[in-house]
Parts: structure tokens; sequence; C-alpha cells
């Protein structure tokens, strides 16, 4: 059983920018993944990125550097 951590929750207007996010990340060797949007949260979006909490600096960046929009950044128990 995995443990629950605090994770940086990623979210979306749409599934293109979603799906945009984790392709720009693996390329750019930046860690986190898409996973279905916690019922904790609403977006416009079904999807959210998740990713480990010290990775948001540079999470960020990559995101700017790419035009890549997002809605909400945020931290949940996951």
């Amino acid at each position: 059983m995995l443990k629950k951590e605090i994770r940086l929750i990623i979210t979306f207007r749409d599934t293109v920018m979603a799906i945009r996010m984790e392709k720009a990340m693996k390329e750019a060797g930046l860690p986190g993944r898409l996973i279905p949007l916690p019922s904790a949260i609403s977006a416009g979006c079904g999807l959210c990125f998740m990713a480990p909490l010290d990775a948001r600096e540079a999470l960020e960046q990559e995101m700017k550097r790419q035009d890549i929009t997002w809605e909400l950044i945020t931290e949940l128990m996951l």
C-alpha cells in the first residue's frame, strides 16, 4: 500500500493542455504524471498533473518556458 504524502497538483482548463504538460515535462526530465482529478478539486479538465512538492519551481519555470497555461497549483494529501 502506498503511503499518503502531500503532492503538488496542477490543474488545467482543457485536456489538450494537460497532455501537453505531461509530454513537455517528460521531455525536460522533470518528475510527475497525469492523474484523474481528485474529487477535492474542481477544474475545467478531468485530468491534473501530480508531482513531488520539491519540483514546483522547476515545473513552473518549464511551464512558462513552454507557454503551458494552468488553472491552479496547489498541494493535496494523496
